[in-house]
C-alpha cells in the first residue's frame, strides 16, 4: 500500500520529505515472549511535533540515520505524538511507540532489541495511512469510544501521552531511588522503623526540587511531583520571560515558581535558586539540553548532599568532581523510557486536564509544503509555542469542541 507523508533520510540539504511512501507491515512484538502479529491499517488524524522529530532531521543531515531507518529501507516516516482512527474496530487510539524482544522495554539488556513508532526502525504517524501493532492501539477514555469525531480539546491534550508517560516514568524512579537513597538517614534522625523511613523518603526527596528547563518535558515532570507531592516546593529555571504564557501556565497549574535565567551568569543563578530554597537543593532535574545544568548543580553546588540529579536532556555531556560527589553521596539518573502502563496512565490524567490550553496548530498544508522551513522556522524557532500539533485528517476531529 502506498500513502503520503513526510520521512526522514540521510541527505544533507534535504533530510525531511513529503511525497508519496511505500508502506512496509513486518510483523512486530510488543514484548518478549508474545506473538509477533502483523499491524492493522490506521488512520493518523492528529500529530504532535516533539524535539526528537528536530533531532533525528539532523542525523539526517549529516547521515547518521541508517541505524534507524526500518530493515531494508532507506527512509523513515516520523511523527510518534497522536491520535489514531482504527477503521476496524471504528474507534479512536493512541499508539504505545515503544515494544520489541524484550521483557521491559524501559530496561532492555544487551540481549533485548526494541523498536520505536516514528523514531527508531519502526514508520510513525506522519502519514495517511499505516500499519501498527493491534496490542499496541491503547484505548482513550470510555466516553470517547463510540464517537465518530473526536473533540479538538481532547486530541490536543491526548498527543502528549507519549512525553507525559516519559514523566511518570522520571518520578516512579526518582521515587523509588530517592527511598533507597535516603531511608536509612532518616531512620537514624527519626529513630523510626525502616517502612515508616522509606514512606518520608519518598516525599522529602522532591522537599527541594529544581527543574532546570521549561520544555513539555520538564513542564510534565512538574506536574507529576506535584500531583503526588502536594507539599514539594518546585522551581523552574529557564530563559524565557516571567511573563511568558508557558511560564504563567507552570506558576498557576503546578503550584510553582520561576526563576528567569536570561541574562545571569552561572553564579548568578544558582545563588538565586539556593536562595529562594535558603539551602541547596534535594532534587535536580535536568531538561535543557545544555550542559549549564549540570555545571549549575555539581559545580556550584546547587544539588545538596543525599541528592538526585535527573538527567532528562539529550546531547550535553554531564561531568562532575568525584571527591565532592562522593562525599556528597549524590546519585545520577538518567533513563528515557516508559512502559505500556504508564501511557494508559497519562491518557487517564491527559483526558481531564488543562494542557490544550499549550497546544497551537500548524496548518496542515503549510507543513507538508515546506516540512523543513516549518521546522526551523514555525516548530521549533525561539519563539515557538510549548507544543506544536496538525490536524492530519480533519474528518475525524471535532474543531469545535
Amino acid at each position: 500500500m502506498k500513502t503520503f507523508g513526510t520521512y526522514f533520510v540521510n541527505d544533507k540539504d534535504k533530510p525531511l520529505r513529503y511525497g508519496e511512501i511505500n508502506l512496509i507491515n513486518p510483523k512486530r512484538e510488543r514484548l518478549r515472549g508474545e506473538p509477533k502479529l502483523e499491524g492493522v491499517e490506521c488512520v493518523p488524524i492528529f500529530c504532535g511535533f516533539c524535539g526528537t522529530d528536530f533531532a533525528l532531521m539532523k542525523m539526517g543531515e549529516d547521515g547518521e540515520l541508517d541505524a534507524k531507518f526500518p530493515e531494508g529501507e532507506k527512509r523513515l516516516i516520523n511523527g510518534h505524538e497522536g491520535v489514531v482512527w482504527v477503521p476496524s474496530e471504528n474507534r479512536f487510539a493512541i499508539v504505545l511507540i515503544r515494544g520489541g524482544d524484550s521483557c521491559d522495554p524501559t530496561r532492555f539488556t544487551e540481549d533485548e532489541t526494541y523498536f520505536e513508532y516514528g523514531c527508531d526502525k519502526a514508520d510513525g504517524l506522519f502519514c495517511d495511512k499505516n500499519y501498527f501493532n493491534p496490542d499496541m492501539l491503547l484505548h482513550l477514555p470510555e466516553e470517547y469510544e463510540k464517537l465518530d469525531k473526536l473533540p479538538l480539546s481532547i486530541a490536543k491534550r491526548v498527543v502528549f501521552s507519549d512525553p507525559y508517560a516519559c514523566a511518570i516514568f522520571q518520578h516512579e524512579r526518582m521515587t523509588d531511588i530517592g527511598e533507597a537513597q535516603n531511608f536509612r538517614v532518616i531512620m537514624a534522625r527519626e529513630k523510626c522503623s525502616e517502612q515508616e523511613a522509606r514512606e518520608l523518603a519518598k516525599n522529602e526527596t522532591f522537599e527541594k526540587t529544581v527543574i532546570y528547563g521549561l520544555g513539555t518535558t520538564g513542564l510534565f515532570i512538574g506536574d507529576q511531583i506535584r500531583r503526588n507531592h502536594p507539599d514539594a516546593k518546585i522551581l523552574f529555571v529557564a530563559r524565557s520571560g516571567a511573563d511568558s504564557e508557558k511560564v504563567k501556565f507552570a506558576k498557576d497549574n503546578m503550584n510553582a515558581d520561576y526563576l528567569s535565567a536570561g541574562g545571569l551568569s552561572e553564579t548568578e543563578i544558582a545563588d538565586k535558586i539556593k536562595a529562594y530554597f535558603g539551602s541547596a537543593c534535594s532534587v535536580f532535574v535536568g531538561t535543557s539540553g545544555n550542559a549549564v545544568e549540570s555545571r549549575i548543580a555539581f559545580e556550584h553546588e546547587v544539588l545538596g548532599c543525599n541528592g538526585i540529579y535527573d538527567s532528562f536532556s539529550l546531547g550535553p555531556k554531564l561531568e562532575f568532581d568525584t571527591m565532592p560527589f562522593g562525599f556528597k553521596n549524590h546519585v545520577i539518573l538518567s533513563s528515557i523510557n516508559f512502559t505500556q502502563k504508564h501511557m494508559e496512565e497519562a491518557i487517564r490524567i491527559l483526558s481531564v486536564s488543562k494542557f490544550d490550553e499549550v497546544v497551537r496548530l500548524i496548518d496542515k498544508d503549510e507543513f507538508t509544503a515546506d516540512p523543513i522551513d516549518a521546522y526551523y522556522n514555525k516548530i521549533y524557532s525561539k519563539a515557538a509555542p510549548l507544543k506544536t500539533a496538525v490536524i492530519w485528517n480533519k474528518r475525524y476531529i471535532d474543531e469545535d469542541n
